[in-house]
């Protein structure tokens, strides 16, 4: 296993980093022309957004709102975006963004390995919500009030990462390593576990429980439940 300090060096996930990706999905639509002035601006408007939607909900959050606290007026507003709703599919499509780039990438050596496959996309999908916690809370707790486009995003990059989970789980009871009655319905079990490490990180951090530690027990469960083999033991 890595560490979540190894996942830091390994990705950039800075809010300056991430806006510049929204900047450059988004250029056709941003009027502002200068990448340093927008990507700082995109950094102040997404951080106080995700600071006002965790504080009273992203559709009680007026533009009013977000002006008042970044600093920005709303004509600057508007040079970014032309609606919440669009603010709002720039902030998830990030999000979906990040996850297809980070756990859509396993390592080639884990190809024909499913159980290590299985502990990195576990800890991984857990190292890139602790590393981007404010961005998956309020993809999670708005997900009930997004338009259309946007449930069906949210869904579909869910269904996306069971759906890897499961192809490993399949991998695996393929090998004789995993004893899974139905590996699709075991990835749908195995999903909210990892999302109650940021929906629910404050009832950790009383614990005392770090990325780590959580990772460490997260995937002793899951192999427990799957009764992981040894390759050798597979191979009798």
């Amino acid at each position: 296993m890595s560490s979540f300090q190894e996942f830091q060096a390994r990705h950039d996930l800075s809010m300056e980093a991430l806006c510049a990706r929204i900047l450059e999905r988004h250029a056709a639509t941003i009027r502002v022309k200068k990448p340093a002035v927008a990507i700082a601006n995109l950094a102040r408007i997404v951080e106080t957004t995700l600071t006002l939607a965790n504080r009273k909900g992203f559709h009680s959050m007026s533009l009013r709102d977000l002006t008042e606290q970044s600093g920005l007026s709303m004509g600057a507003l508007y040079a970014y975006f032309d609606s919440k709703d669009t603010l709002l599919m720039m902030i998830l499509g990030q999000v979906v963004g990040v996850v297809e780039e980070v756990l859509g990438r396993p390592p080639e050596a884990l190809a024909t390995d499913p159980a290590s496959r299985l502990r990195w996309l576990l800890e991984t999908h857990l190292y890139l919500t602790e590393a981007m916690h404010p961005w998956f809370v309020f993809a999670y707790m708005e997900a009930k009030a997004f338009p259309k486009e946007g449930r069906e995003l949210a869904v579909s990059s869910e269904m996306m990462t069971e759906s890897m989970i499961a192809d490993a789980l399949a991998d695996g009871v393929a090998r004789g390593l995993f004893a899974v009655p139905d590996v699709s319905m075991a990835a749908v079990l195995i999903k909210p576990m990892l999302q109650d490490w940021y929906v629910k990180r404050a009832k950790h951090r009383r614990r005392g429980v770090t990325p780590d530690l959580y990772a460490e027990q997260l995937i002793a469960f899951v192999e427990a439940a799957v009764r992981l083999r040894t390759m050798q033991a597979a191979g009798r």
